[in-house]
């Protein structure tokens, strides 16, 4: 029997091609998918990745193996199957590695209205009975009619979708740079913009699942360098940068300068208050505290979460939230079945700016307060140890373990260290209130988690 334990992620399903993940597995994990939700039809998009399309292919075969019908609307970026799925009120299977190097393929599975399939909300029964569906016993045969294969172009349902329920009408004319990163914004942003006052700098949009220019990881500053270089030499009013599967969206302003995603969650979160006022608004534990300051001092109700967007769903869903903010650059929102679109974020980011006369940097100049270091991964061998050792030190410190460990200090500062969902990693975050401070607290911490001889760094 084949083990899919190495690909079956906390919230998705992810491995290298074809050695951790091909079309058989896809086909089984169709069946499987079927089988545990019940499913009598559901809906399907991929990336521009080279073993895309044929591990969807599979996954839809396994699925109509099991009486269901799939309506694949082709290539799209995740946002855009959760407006499918949500739109059409179906189960829905997107095929992306997102940021991930070109040798891997994963896929991201929902519930119907794009509700969150994880660990413990369906995926660990996917993965058991797919594995029962490789072994030499296999699934019993489906008893109805095989299912039927039907395609569907939703890119203009999303694009319109998005655009009602952010007002651009009015905007000023703005240049905007966005580097798709060769990745599947360069599929939809120019069916999103069209007819904005926008004119558009396009980077990467063709379509390259090799990812010829750069990673399509924002979070990695290297690969923000173009990005930051075409918004000086253009004179732009600001730059956006997506990544594989275009669901998350990173800002650099006028000066080419990052913009912190806990600066676009504040900002955001303002927006959405002044059209809900006393709303709750969602934010996780890694995201700046000027965030849930902000929020209060906008009249709305901040309540914290562990990282994953699985835990932010559940928790927006108990609280009604209407829009909640991850400081990786996930943003959810109520009215997009509070699954998360960087594209909806981003019109908000041009909607306030387009709105008043100056420049990025002074609009989110006020919804940034604190000095962050970003996330910096460390391979530690011995994850608990080290962990043990960094609260010892901080006995002082007002911790919680929410995710990982947070340690509050008295001056203000804190860090967030916690292990990764999805890589053997430890990830440290820390904020302070200057950056002098932010060094020190920083510094402190990396020492003794890279203290073991068998810790090799990252950042």
């Amino acid at each position: 029997m084949r083990e899919l334990a190495g690909i079956v992620k906390a919230y998705d399903i992810r491995g290298e091609v074809p050695a951790e993940l091909d079309e058989e597995i896809a086909h089984a994990l169709g069946a499987a998918f079927v089988r545990v939700l019940d499913a009598r039809a559901l809906v399907t998009a991929h990336d521009m990745r080279d073993s895309s399309v044929p591990l969807s292919q599979a996954f839809a075969e396994g699925a109509c193996e099991q009486g269901a019908d799939v309506i694949e609307t082709g290539l799209g970026s995740t946002d855009m199957l959760y407006l499918a799925a949500g739109s059409l009120d179906l189960p829905g299977a997107m095929f992306t590695a997102s940021h991930n190097p070109a040798k891997y393929n994963g896929i991201k599975l929902c519930r119907a209205g794009a509700a969150p399939v994880g660990q413990d909300t369906g995926l660990a029964e996917i993965r058991a009975l797919a594995e029962l569906a490789l072994s030499d016993q296999g699934l019993p045969p489906w008893p109805g009619a095989r299912g039927t294969v039907s395609r569907r172009d939703v890119l203009p349902d999303y694009a319109a979708y998005l655009r009602g329920l952010v007002d651009l009408s009015a905007i000023r004319r703005l240049t905007v740079v966005v580097d798709a990163g060769n990745g599947m914004a360069g599929h939809t942003v120019p069916t999103v913009f069209d007819g904005l006052s926008i004119d558009l700098v396009p980077l990467y949009f063709e379509l390259d699942g090799t990812f010829p220019n750069h990673e399509a990881n924002p979070l990695v500053p290297a690969n923000l360098r173009d990005l930051q270089a075409a918004v000086v030499e253009h004179r732009a009013d600001l730059g956006l940068a997506f990544d594989g599967d275009a669901d998350r969206c990173f800002v650099v302003d006028e000066r080419g300068r990052p913009v912190s995603p806990s600066t676009v969650t504040a900002l955001v979160a303002a927006r959405e208050l002044q059209r809900e006022p006393g709303a709750t608004i969602i934010y996780n534990l890694i995201t700046s505290r000027a965030v849930p300051e902000i929020v209060r001092e906008r009249g709305g109700v901040p309540v914290r979460t562990r990282v994953g967007h699985s835990f932010i769903k559940a928790e927006m869903a108990r609280t009604g939230a209407i829009f909640g903010g991850e400081h990786s650059a996930h943003y959810y929102f109520r009215d997009f079945w509070r699954a998360d679109t960087g594209m909806l974020a981003a019109l908000h980011v041009l909607a306030a700016l387009g709105s008043q006369v100056g420049p990025l940097s002074d609009l989110v100049s006020q919804f940034s307060r604190y000095a962050a270091s970003g996330e910096i991964n460390s391979a530690v061998e011995d994850q608990a140890a080290a962990l043990r050792d960094v609260e010892a030190a901080f006995a002082g410190a007002a911790v919680d373990y929410v995710d990982g460990l947070t340690a509050a200090l008295p001056d203000g500062s804190w860090f967030n260290l916690r292990a990764s969902n999805t890589e053997p990693l430890l990830r440290l975050n820390v904020e302070a209130p200057d950056e002098a401070r932010l060094a020190t607290l920083r510094d402190d911490v990396l020492a003794l988690v890279r203290a073991p001889a068998t810790a090799q760094s990252h950042t």
